[in-house]
């Protein structure tokens, strides 16, 4: 299953490309479904997320999906994701945490999610969308501590707006660039240590602390 994953990661233009010509249409409410599952359910924060909206961009810019279409349903399927996470959290988060065992709904995330709060309140929301697995948590523990839901809609929609737009069009303007596109499996690669990035370092930060 690792290795599905991996191979799933890396080629990630090449699957996305059989799955256009397999499902035809159909394909946009197949992402809708990967990006709504990758914000909204806290057990599936191993869903590509960065690195999907980014080769999602360069096949908008060879044709093969169109980009009028496809940023709107996956900046619907963004907010929706959020905001499902946020009420599972408000209304049985405590409750799911302690009786779900699981690989990913683990204390650890959730603390790492509630220090991020601590250090930038609101902003969070926005600020974690680039951020795989705070991303997933993020509207979770919003709704665990009750946060205002007219301030978590406000910071949702501005978030959904940001993290699909930003990496879509730059998929879309830079994806099929010779460069680029020849050396895809790398910049794949790329995009996703880039987005582990700050969490790798706040785990240092920690780690030392701990020494």
């Amino acid at each position: 299953m690792l290795a599905s994953l991996v191979d799933l990661l890396l080629h990630l233009d090449v699957h996305l490309m059989a799955l256009v010509q397999q499902q035809g249409t159909m394909v946009y409410g197949i992402l809708f479904l990967i990006i709504f599952a990758e914000t909204g359910l806290v057990f599936a924060p191993f869903l590509p997320g960065d690195s999907l909206l980014f080769v999602a961009g360069a096949l908008c810019g060879l044709d093969v999906l169109d980009l009028g279409l496809l940023m709107p349903v996956l900046m619907l399927a963004a907010f929706s994701g959020d905001n499902t996470n946020y009420w599972v959290g408000r209304l049985i988060g405590m409750r799911l945490f302690h009786r779900v065992k699981g690989r990913f709904l683990r204390r650890e995330h959730l603390e790492k999610t509630h220090a991020f709060y601590e250090r930038h309140g609101g902003k969070t929301v926005i600020v974690a969308r680039f951020m795989p697995i705070i991303r997933t948590f993020a509207p979770f523990v919003a709704g665990i501590g009750a946060m205002r839901y007219r301030l978590f809609v406000f910071y949702s929609a501005l978030g959904s707006i940001a993290w699909i737009g930003s990496l879509t069009l730059a998929g879309y303007f830079f994806g099929n660039i010779p460069f680029v596109k020849h050396n895809l499996t790398l910049i794949i690669l790329a995009v996703i240590l880039v987005s582990f990035l700050p969490a790798m370092m706040g785990y240092m930060r920690h780690r030392r602390k701990q020494d």
